[in-house]
């Protein structure tokens, strides 16, 4: 399943628990109201997800969408395993270290020219 908007791309399926967020300039609250179902809904089919945030061209976060991003991080706590970040900048780099506190997963942040790697981790068995 694929949703979009102007910031946002989602890419899911029913048969894995990776699901691809892409964003490009800067994530509001509304983007939130996007993606965040679409994570919740392969949480309750699968019991854990893992997340593939390729960032291109980001801008980062209106205050509001940081917001929904700590509270979706303390709900989800436990139901995210990894997160492999995609990125181009070394501001984005450092995001690895700030999503920390908020979640159990592995969190690895990977340069764009490794994005296969990224792709490679994100479904390889542990």
């Amino acid at each position: 399943m694929s949703v979009k908007t102007d910031i946002v791309s989602v890419i899911t399926s029913s048969e894995s628990n990776v699901i691809e967020i892409r964003v490009s300039g800067k994530l509001s609250k509304e983007d939130y109201d996007v993606f965040v179902p679409e994570i919740e809904a392969l949480i309750a089919q699968h019991g854990t997800v893992r997340i593939l945030f390729d960032m291109h061209d980001f801008h980062g976060w209106e205050t509001a969408a940081i917001w929904e991003d700590i509270k979706f991080g303390w709900r989800h706590f436990h139901d995210v395993e990894r997160i492999a970040m995609i990125g181009e900048a070394a501001w984005e780099k450092g995001m690895t270290a700030f999503c920390l506190p908020f979640t159990k997963a592995d969190v690895r942040y990977f340069d764009r020219k490794e994005e296969a790697a990224a792709r490679e981790w994100i479904v390889e068995d542990k």
